[in-house]
């Protein structure tokens, strides 16, 4: 991939990773930790910034978390192949709809991952949550397959998850079976209902939007959202240091117990972006309603 520079993907032997970048209007602060209850880190996190200027223009910087399940090594690869699949093939090919073409390099790893679990009995039964993100100037575009999580926080308070879970757990939330705080306790609350890999087919929910400056995106795995309070993921969120604030967002979820692998990555538009035209396919975010987006996290179920 010629045209693009993959600035970083970790962590590197199931341990812990950590990252800071910045590109243009861009920042961002990524760490990965293996949490106190694992051995070995299934997570996977990915950044990649295009390094020829035209494919930035049109494809622009990459975001990704994934939650590996299966085993240490087969979690942790499966993690990892999905990401590497879904960057290269987001970059490649010829590209007419922003979104389509996420879904598209979405479900190639999708296949990627399940074909290896068919063809090798030690990964039997492997896959993968997936939280993509692709920032295109002022342009969002959000992939999501499992129950790994984008939320977004905008201005004095205003705090949105822009993602839904791919739970049993969340689906009885929806369906007001269950609260929001018997779903946090509940046994089954890890049961997914979609994954990449699992099946030779996969369902992405897309979504999109429009960045403004000082927009803060967090793209997390449930080892944080399991054990850490929306209200308290909003207050790191609106932290002045992305460094700190990711880090503190660790340590809230290990001082919670850390019962599983925490990633963490933290995403801001510092300066005013370029205006771009938004491409049509995701489900739009609604973040213009003034002073409603703190109470529509759960808008989409």
């Amino acid at each position: 991939m010629a045209d693009i520079a993959l600035t970083r993907c970790g962590p590197d032997g199931a341990g812990n990773f950590e990252y800071q970048w910045a590109g243009g209007p861009l920042r961002a602060h990524l760490i990965s930790d293996v949490g106190r209850k694992r051995k070995h880190n299934e997570d996977s996190m990915i950044l990649c910034a295009p390094a020829n200027e035209d494919m930035a223009n049109e494809r622009g910087a990459f975001f990704a978390i994934a939650d590996g399940m299966g085993g240490a090594s087969a979690g942790e690869r499966a993690s990892r192949v999905a990401l590497r699949t879904t960057i290269d093939q987001f970059y490649s090919g010829p590209l007419i709809n922003i979104p389509e073409h996420l879904r598209e390099s979405i479900e190639v790893a999708n296949m990627v991952v399940f074909r290896e679990a068919e063809d090798d009995p030690a990964l039997h039964g492997m896959g993968t949550t997936m939280s993509a993100v692709a920032i295109v100037h002022d342009c969002a575009y959000i992939g999501q397959v499992g129950d790994s999580r984008v939320y977004l926080a905008r201005g004095k308070g205003d705090f949105l998850q822009i993602t839904h879970d791919h739970s049993l757990v969340a689906e009885q939330v929806r369906g007001g079976i269950i609260s929001e705080e018997e779903a946090r306790n509940h046994s089954l609350k890890n049961l997914i209902t979609r994954a990449v890999g699992i099946k030779d087919i996969v369902q992405v929910d897309l979504f999109s939007m429009r960045l403004k400056k000082g927009d803060t995106l967090l793209i997390c795995s449930d080892g944080l959202s399991n054990m850490v309070r929306d209200e308290d993921i909003a207050s790191c969120m609106q932290m002045e240091n992305l460094q700190g604030a990711a880090r503190i967002l660790v340590g809230k979820a290990l001082e919670a117990g850390g019962d599983d692998n925490i990633s963490v990555a933290l995403v801001r538009m510092e300066g005013s972006p370029r205006h771009a035209v938004l491409h049509d396919g995701g489900t739009p975010v609604p973040v213009n309603s003034t002073g409603i987006v703190g109470k529509m996290r759960r808008l989409f179920a």
